[in-house]
Formats: structure tokens, sequence, C-alpha cells
């Protein structure tokens, strides 16, 4: 019975991790996907279960693994207090709709000995408040929840030129707490924030002042608010409804939680940095996932290469270039070729790069190749499929890594002409 209530949220899971293989099976069974990857035990009413995830070519992040364990947890406690008989299919769906919030609540409130109740009960008005709409526009906002001093919080908010309006006394995130609108209107997250303590009593509204020199990727990515996260106690976390409509949860180290068409994604940069190893150096690698991030986040399809070859094989792929033979495109592409990731990045200009049309090449150095490539995809052997930019993705993978962005958000990582990890 634990199996086949497990098969409701495999996919999910599944997911979840990247597109790794999941399985539940009892202790005393091979599991198909065991080995190198995830592997926990679990007590479902007094009998042990072993939980096992695979995933081909990339390793497990720690983050995966904790999110893993959380989830086993959950499930064996949801299990237990469900499976009263007659009820499977009731079990089935509250399962479903819930355990992957559980599972969120429970690695953010860090300490098992206490509730994690009110954090289950903000995530579900976020949820509710993703879907609203104001004047045509969507709902949003943000918390930043704290885990140390006030004199700590102002100590640092007047060091980062911020500013803190406090509440007093303060007020509990209640089901009514975004009856208001000016609850989602004026505190939209991303400049302005509630804050709160674990308890989800809320203390007062953070205004963060706009800092000269960020680009629209640090914007985008929100990595002030990483800052104040990560200074603002152990365990801390912010958690936010973006103009995408998608709850993006913030932790320290820099991670995301991400629930996005309805179900819940991990963007763990240790993931991209564990593709990139060896191909980029680790500055670049940096600049790049958060890009790519970015791009994910607004909608924005790009394909990128690292390409491991001399310069002059890259020259034998190349079928064609978007910009053609057109004079003016062909000085525009000259003025940016041989230029670092890391400087274009800080121009703005990589953002305007991989938004354009064609794939965007890059060597090991993290020197700028080519933009608007359109590969050859005759120069490979195996059968290529899909549309326009999966099988240019597919097929640049056999030339060095490839990070492909698709218009709806999924960001996919390709090598020997496979897809081996997808986000989103």
């Amino acid at each position: 019975m634990p199996i086949t209530v497990f098969d409701a949220i495999r996919g999910d899971i599944s997911s979840f991790l990247g597109g790794a293989k999941v399985e539940l099976v009892p202790e005393n069974c091979v599991c198909e996907c065991s080995g190198p990857g995830i592997t926990e035990v679990v007590s479902i009413e007094g009998s042990p279960y072993i939980f096992c995830a695979k995933r081909d070519s990339i390793k497990f992040t720690a983050a995966e693994e904790y999110f893993c364990r959380e989830l086993m947890t959950a499930f064996g406690g949801l299990y237990t207090g469900f499976s009263m008989e007659g009820y499977a299919a009731h079990f089935r769906t509250a399962l479903l709709a819930s355990i992957m919030d559980i599972t969120v609540a429970r690695s953010l409130r860090g300490d098992h000995s206490k509730g994690f109740w009110p954090i289950q009960q903000l995530i579900q008005l976020l949820k509710s408040l993703s879907y609203q709409r104001y004047e045509g526009k969507p709902a949003t906002t943000g918390f930043i929840v704290h885990r140390g001093t006030k004199a700590m919080l102002c100590s640092m908010f007047l060091d980062r030129d911020h500013k803190l309006i406090p509440l007093s006394p303060p007020q509990v995130v209640s089901p009514a707490f975004f009856d208001n609108p000016l609850t989602y209107r004026l505190i939209d997250g991303t400049n302005q924030f509630f804050i709160a303590n674990i308890q989800m009593q809320v203390i007062g509204a953070l205004r963060i002042c706009d800092h000269a020199g960020i680009n629209s990727i640090e914007k985008l990515t929100q990595r002030e608010l990483f800052s104040i996260v990560s200074r603002s106690g152990e365990g801390a976390f912010a958690i936010t409804v973006n103009e995408a409509s998608e709850i993006e949860v913030l932790t320290s180290p820099a991670k995301l939680l991400v629930r996005r068409m309805g179900g819940w994604k991990i963007f763990d940069p240790d993931i991209f940095r564990s593709f990139l190893a060896g191909f980029l150096e680790s500055t670049a690698a940096d600049d790049l996932l958060w890009t790519v991030y970015a791009l994910s986040k607004s909608r924005h399809g790009t394909v990128v290469l690292i390409y491991d070859r001399g310069r002059t094989g890259l020259a034998a792929l190349k079928k064609g270039s978007v910009g053609g033979e057109d004079p003016v495109c062909l000085t525009l592409i000259k003025m940016t070729r041989g230029q670092r990731l890391t400087e274009l990045k800080s121009s703005g200009t990589l953002l305007r790069i991989l938004t354009s049309d064609g794939m965007t090449v890059f060597n090991k150095e993290g020197k700028l190749l080519e933009t608007g490539f359109i590969i050859d995809t005759s120069h490979v052997q195996e059968i290529i499929t899909g549309g326009g930019r999966t099988a240019a993705a597919s097929a640049a993978s056999f030339f060095g890594k490839v990070i492909k962005v698709s218009q709806d958000g999924h960001i996919e990582l390709y090598e020997e002409g496979r897809m081996i990890y997808r986000f989103g």
C-alpha cells in the first residue's frame, strides 16, 4: 500500500530532482535505481522501506539530499495518519496536494522539535495570491523571515542603507492578511518586503535602497535580497510572489525553491557548477548560471554552448548566422567577440546577446566566440530530433557543454547529444 500511494507523487519528486528516477521499495527488495545517488530508509507503520533516487552524469547536491530526507519523514507521518481502511483515495488526493508544501515548510523551519504550521499557512496564502490580479496585473509581495535579534537587523539595514518601518505591535500573518490590496501593491516583493519572525509575526516593512551599479541580471535574480537573507541569522529565508505569479523561496547559501506550473522545483547553483566544472572557470560559471535563471524567470529562450575544441573547428560547424552578411550585424558581432562572459554581464550586454536569436558560443576561458550562431547539424552522426532550439542544443552538445532555456522557463543541460537534467 505505501508503494501504491508513493506512485501518486513519484512524478513530482522526479521533477523536483531534475528528472531523476525515484523508487520506494520494501527494505528486503532490490531497488532498480540503487547505486550512487540518494538512499533513505523510512519506517512506515513499523515496517522499513527504502527510498532511492538515481541521476546519471550529475551528482545530487547536499540540498537535494536534505530535501529528500524531509520528504520521506513527511511521507511516513502522513501515511500513518491517513491509512484507515476504505480511505485510500482520500489519502492519495491529500498526499498529492500537500506533501511537497509540507516538505518545503519543514525544511525551512529547521528545528523539527517545533511546528511548521505558520510557514505552511504563509505558503498557502501566497499560493492563493499567485492566482490573484489587481487591475489586470499579477499580485506580488514578499517576506523576509529573520532568525536574529531586532538590534542585529537594524544594524545590518543601516549598513546597507535600507529603511525599516517598525510595526508595533507585531501582526500575525492570518488568513485575512491579504484582504487589503495594499499588502500586495505597496509591498511588491522586489524593493519592499514585510519583515517577520519564524512564528510569522510581522514586525515591520523594509524598503531596499537602490544600489548604483546593480545590473538587470542582479535585479532579476534578487542578489541584494540574498545578501540580506545571509545576514539575517542562520536559517533565515525570503519568500516572494513574483511577476510571473511564481513563489520563490530564497535561502542561504544562495539557493531557490520555486513553485512553478503547480509544482515545487529547486534551483541549486551547485548542480550547474558541477555540470560546468572543468569547462568554464568558476566566476564565469556563476555569472552564467544566474543569467540563465534570469532568462528562465523572464521567459526568454536561449542556447549556450561552452565549446571545448579549437577555434578552427567551430568554423566547420557553422551553417549560418542570424545576422547573415549584413555589414552592421557583422560589425556588432565583431565588437563583442573575444570579450569575457563576466565583462559582458557587468555591462548588460550578456542579457541582450542571449535574448537574441541563434546560439551563443563561449570557450573554456569564458571568452565569446560567436553569437547568433546557426549550427550545421549534418556534422552529427546521430539522429537529432525536436524543435529548432532542442535540435541545436542536442547537436551542439557533441562539441561541449550546452545549456538551453525554453520560452516556458525550463532550463535543460545537454551533453553527448542528450538532455541530462531539467529545471522547471
